[in-house]
């Protein structure tokens, strides 16, 4: 009977394939360690104060060159009262990116995202009435943008809108001093097609709106882009990444094709799993280069949550065909449960990214954040998340653990086994453990890169006090792990071309060869552990 090539394969190929997929391995973590900068730059903006005496909310008041601004230094001095200055007549300019060293700089279409973060501060003064706890405030906003060639004075509107954000404030001890408030989550953008950015913020005193806020005296704007020479780094890794897989994928399933036999469950989960990957891999972003594309951070979430959820259910087959419990599973609808709570997951994954970056397509300022309601929803969804994901890699554990378990009880059916048959699935059996093992550590580190990431996103949201230290080796090398990962079970689970041992090999002491004779047609199951287990210890 045929195997697998993990079972057949000798063990110098096996120590070099292991060793090509290591190395590779290897180098991901050094590209992100020494190569690419850190994933996402981080800028903090202070606000223009421009005098708009006509009132014209059509109009755009940017900083550069001088002319399009009359300035205004102190909100509350004298300056503002000779000129009767009111929330009517100010608006706050962001004019992006800002100069470094006197150089103009513009945006790069390779920094892919743009994410805008607010900071009001508010002054703490006694004769003022004391800000409550929790402020509403209501922001006009409006975003602009032109590119390299344009006038100066000539900005497009790209976005429009008026927002609600709560803002939490505690007041300081002293007068004068600023109150220690909540950053409010302004715009995100999907796409960074342009060179420049103007956006034009107003607070606008109308009926209850603004009544509770302070006296405002500088804004601050929190900007987060993705980094250039790492998307640069990323690209390259997943062109390199994209053709290897597809390729293994198709020698694979030829291979399976072959065969007297319809595909196992386990060989069309791993078809499926590779096209995932195949589809997480795909280097759309290099379209975004010629086109503006700002669906690109849905398009990659939706792509992510698909090869996680195959992930997650592959683990869940690949623990559950080798855990020989002589429980019959009828294809998939034996883990109908495990299943059920893996798109359960993956679903709600799906209707709360809908709903925050669905709806930004349309509005960039738009969040889900905004409100109370929508925080606590979006802050539970974050640790449910987590936990949920926790508890799952603790399932796996505990089926893996199983695994192991029952491999060692049949292992005491080997002694009384001929020796070169012995040999043969006591090698089989390491080689296993190694893979079972190997899965293991990527569910692991799979667990741990999906909390530190959605930490690592939301922090600036939830305006906490996080001090995590990211790197662009462990973006890389996780992204490379599960390409080296996959690739090895494609290799190593591809129907061999060799036979198992034969019974007149077992039986002949003195040779301890093993013959193999090549047979691609023949009918096979997937594991030899299977088989081991039909045999009776008196073989």
């Amino acid at each position: 009977m045929a195997g697998a090539v993990v079972e057949n394969l000798s063990n110098r190929k096996l120590i070099v394939l292991i060793s090509f997929l290591l190395i590779c391995l290897l180098v991901c973590f050094l590209l992100g360690g020494l190569v690419a900068p850190a994933p996402s730059n981080v800028q903090s903006v202070l606000a223009t104060k421009c005098y708009d005496n006509s009132q014209n909310k059509s109009k755009f008041f940017y900083i550069r060159p001088n002319g399009g601004c009359d300035k205004i230094d102190d909100l509350h001095g004298p300056e503002a009262e000779e000129r009767h200055i009111t929330d009517k007549n100010v608006v706050f300019a962001f004019q992006l990116p800002v100069p470094r060293g006197g150089i103009e700089l513009d945006y790069s279409r390779w920094m892919q995202n743009l994410i805008g973060i607010l900071q009001i501060d508010v002054t703490f003064f006694k004769e003022w009435e004391l800000m409550e706890p929790r402020v509403p405030v209501t922001i006009e906003a409006r975003l602009g943008y032109r590119n390299k060639g344009d006038p100066d004075d000539e900005w497009k509107e790209y976005a429009t809108s008026t927002e609600s954000r709560t803002m939490d404030c505690s007041p300081p001890k002293r007068d004068g001093y600023l109150y220690n408030c909540s950053l409010l989550p302004l715009f995100e953008l999907g796409a960074l097609h342009h060179d420049y950015y103007l956006l034009n913020l107003r607070f606008p005193v109308i009926y209850e709106n603004n009544r509770g806020l302070g006296p405002v005296s500088d804004l601050w704007l929190v900007v987060i882009n993705q980094n250039g020479g790492f998307t640069k780094v990323w690209l390259s890794l997943k062109t390199i990444f994209f053709p290897m897989v597809v390729g293994v994928m198709i020698w694979f399933w030829r291979r399976v094709q072959l065969l007297a036999r319809q595909p196992t469950l386990l060989e069309s989960m791993l078809l499926a799993l590779g096209v995932a990957l195949s589809t997480l891999n795909l280097p759309l972003e290099y379209l975004t280069l010629s086109f503006e594309m700002p669906f690109m951070l849905l398009l990659g979430d939706m792509k992510q949550g698909i090869f996680y959820s195959m992930l997650l259910s592959f683990w869940l087959v690949f623990a559950g065909e080798h855990l020989m419990d002589d429980t019959e599973r009828k294809g998939l609808r034996g883990y109908w449960k495990q299943l059920s709570c893996v798109g359960v997951g993956c679903l709600s994954m799906f209707i709360f990214d809908m709903c925050e970056r669905g709806i930004q397509l349309r509005n960039p300022f738009y969040s889900i954040w905004a409100n109370e309601i929508g925080t606590q929803i979006a802050l539970s969804f974050v640790i449910i998340a987590g936990i949920a994901a926790g508890v799952y890699f603790l399932f796996l554990s505990y089926i893996i653990y199983r695994v192991f378990r029952n491999i060692s009880a049949k292992r005491q059916a080997l002694p009384a086994m001929a020796s070169a048959r012995r040999h043969f699935y006591e090698g089989v059996i390491y080689r296993f453990k190694f893979l079972m093992l190997a899965t293991l550590l990527c569910a692991a580190m799979t667990v741990i890169g999906f909390i530190l990431g959605q930490v690592s996103e939301g922090k600036w949201k939830w305006d906490e006090d996080i001090n995590l230290e990211y790197t662009s080796a462990f973006f890389t090398g996780v992204y490379g792990m599960w390409n080296v990962y996959i690739l090895a079970l494609l290799c190593l689970y591809s129907p061999s071309h060799k036979r198992w041992p034969s019974e007149s090999a077992g039986q002949d002491e003195t040779n301890e060869e093993i013959e193999f004779t090549p047979l691609p047609t023949e009918p096979s199951e997937l594991s030899s552990l299977t088989a081991m287990i039909k045999k009776t210890a008196t073989d």
